[in-house]
């Protein structure tokens, strides 16, 4: 029986964590150096231009979308590469790097929230038990220390608010992106890092911010290629495999990783408030990691294209091919209706209601 932790999906879910989990106190060391809007930019458009640079290289070929799924990447662009990546800069400006890294635990949170309410996923009592153990601690960790009054609280809470608000329209973008999350990975990541970065770069311009000497640039673009742009084609792969809400529920072990960096390299203080955040966070991943969905369910006439394998690996790929094929490849195919029973995620193959 297939379990969670060798799903191909959860090894993506959590390369991609760890790699923007890591770039979280390095943007906020970056943060020094440069404007919040300028810094964005830096950091997609490096992303954009490594990946393209990798493409390249590869020599892949740019893959074929029709106009519905063309709507959703350019949605997925403007709410997860134009919006959320400043929303973050500004919040991190003003708080502390560990205690912005665990507040991204929200993004998961709101990502299962919209797959649950408006896009139809699959949940059980189990999940949403997880999810409301991260949402205690992402309060926890959002309220104020020395509960001020007044206009005193209004601005220490801003930043947490800026921070929700980039996690709420990076849930936006997982959903988005589910739904073009057949299409190459790489090739995705790359062209959201061209359109966000270039953006960023020219309001940053308006805002009348100037780039930075060789030195700040190259560094911000290095993270940004890294952080933003090889986690965001993990994540894609991740979203192929498990849907939106479960791979941003592995995806946000992201913050741990942010608050180790913070607390081991920028010297910032352990708190209470950050360990108990902590302890609640990983029970909620936790009751994700052992999650166990299996029924029998029935597949109906289904046609798309994307990468896959002969022999089949995982039954639902067992079309036949003149002459005979062995290996990966991609093209347009159908799959036949089928019933069965195994263990699975609300992948491309499994979106049936429950």
């Amino acid at each position: 029986m297939q379990t969670a932790r060798w799903k191909p999906g959860v090894l993506a879910a959590f390369g991609s964590a760890f790699l923007f989990g890591a770039g979280t106190p390095l943007a906020k060391w970056l943060l020094g150096q440069m404007s919040p809007w300028m810094l964005a930019g830096l950091l997609y458009l490096g992303s954009g231009i490594g990946l393209g640079l990798y493409r390249q290289l590869r020599g892949a070929t740019r893959p074929r979308l029709n106009p519905g799924e063309m709507r959703w990447l350019l949605a997925a662009v403007l709410c997860g590469g134009g919006i959320a990546p400043v929303l973050l800069m500004f919040g991190l400006s003003a708080m502390p790097a560990s205690h912005a890294a665990l507040l991204l635990n929200a993004e998961a949170v709101l990502t299962a929230l919209l797959a649950w309410i408006v896009f139809r996923e699959n949940f059980d009592r189990r999940i949403a038990t997880g999810m409301a153990a991260i949402v205690a601690g992402a309060l926890l960790l959002s309220w104020p220390q020395n509960a001020p009054s007044g206009a005193q609280a209004a601005t220490s809470l801003w930043p947490a608010l800026a921070v929700l608000l980039a996690c709420f329209f990076w849930a936006l973008d997982n959903n988005f992106t589910r739904k073009v999350a057949l299409t190459d990975a790489s090739w995705i990541a790359c062209v959201k890092g061209l359109a966000a970065g270039t953006t960023n770069l020219l309001l940053a311009f308006v805002a009348g911010a100037a780039l930075p000497n060789v030195g700040k640039l190259s560094a911000a673009m290095g993270v940004g290629f890294f952080a933003y742009g090889v986690s965001l084609a993990l994540f894609v792969m991740a979203l192929r495999h498990l849907g939106a809400s479960r791979a941003g529920a592995y995806f946000s072990t992201a913050p741990f990783v942010g608050a180790l960096f913070s607390v081991l390299f920028l010297a910032e203080p352990i708190t209470w408030p950050l360990l108990a955040a902590a302890l609640l966070m990983a029970l909620g991943i936790w009751l994700h990691l052992t999650e166990h969905h299996a029924h029998a369910h029935q597949h109906e006439v289904l046609e798309h294209e994307h990468l896959h394998a002969h022999p089949s690996l995982d039954g639902h790929h067992t079309h036949e091919h003149a002459p005979a094929f062995e290996g990966q490849h991609s093209h347009r195919h159908s799959h036949e209706p089928m019933t069965h029973s195994h263990a699975h995620y609300p992948d491309a193959h499994h979106r049936h209601d429950h």
